[in-house]
């Protein structure tokens, strides 16, 4: 239950996967549409601002400000640009601590250039950009509260670590390489320069693992689903059933270079659709 937006290594990417978001929440119903396409824009937002070429002592500022902002709102008095967000966090109960963690994740590229993070950084950085939205995705759609923190907890690093395989190249291409220094080393990469690394002949045993780690996550995100109500899981179902078909793309081309991007096919993506928005 990651939202697409605009960064290659965090979970708001390209224009393809976009519109796997647009036609997920454009089945929900008004008020939850809403809410979720509010989220979606505090997302590209916070992430524009990670994501930028400004300074990074100017980017650290303005994600304070986002943080600021979130406070005032919980504290009764939102500023402008989060005046609609009331009527969605009283509705839906959305936490504070959930936005707060995202700004966090969102920050934690900006004082320096994440690369090969260790294993248990790599799973913070998924639980701030991808599982905190989900956190707060799953009670807009109105699911039970521990399968829902469950189901963002494992379908949020799926999808976070799906995206981190597909964008190897272009992630590379920002100074950036979120692949764990773990797997780098097993696989006899001593280097954590971006450039380097993917040129490595060993980076499909890098590259592999984590895949295999995602579908682990894919699986456990589908058992979730399937003991919950239909209606409540169709927009993450659309979701995930999207990042899979990626994800079996990724591992039908491989990871060695030159590794040409992947798309899912218009025809796949009406498929999903169909199979998965009707209840």
């Amino acid at each position: 239950m990651t939202l697409e937006a605009t960064t290659p290594g965090a979970s708001y990417g390209s224009t393809a996967s976009g519109s796997s978001f647009y036609a997920a929440m454009r089945i929900l119903p008004r008020d939850q549409r809403e809410a979720m396409f509010q989220i979606y824009s505090f997302c590209r937002q916070v992430d524009d601002i990670a994501d930028s070429n400004g300074p990074r002592d100017e980017r650290l500022a303005a994600l304070q400000e986002w943080r600021n902002d979130i406070d005032a709102l919980y504290q009764g008095h939102p500023p402008a640009r989060l005046a609609d967000y009331v009527a969605s966090v009283k509705t839906f109960g959305l936490k504070r601590e959930d936005f707060l963690a995202i700004v966090d994740g969102m920050e934690m590229d900006v004082p320096q250039d994440i690369r090969a993070p260790d294993m248990a950084v790599l799973d913070l950085y998924c639980d701030r950009v991808a599982s905190a939205v989900g956190r707060l995705s799953v009670r807009v759609f109105g699911m039970p509260e521990e399968d829902g923190i469950l189901l963002a907890y494992h379908l949020g690093r799926a999808l976070q670590l799906t995206n981190i395989l597909r964008d190897i190249d272009e992630d590379a291409g920002l100074g950036r390489l979120y692949l764990p220094r773990e797997g780098l080393l097993h696989a006899g990469i001593t280097s954590n320069d971006p450039q380097r690394v993917i040129a490595e002949r060993a980076l499909p045993k890098v590259c592999l693992p984590l895949a295999q780690r995602a579908k682990a996550h894919f699986e456990k995100s589908d058992e979730i689903m399937a003991r919950n109500k239909r209606r409540a899981v169709r927009a993450p179902r659309i979701m995930s059933k999207y990042y899979h078909a990626i994800l079996d793309l990724l591992l039908e081309r491989g990871f060695a270079a030159p590794r040409t991007p992947v798309r899912v096919s218009k025809i796949t993506r009406i498929a999903i659709l169909l199979r998965y928005a009707i209840f």
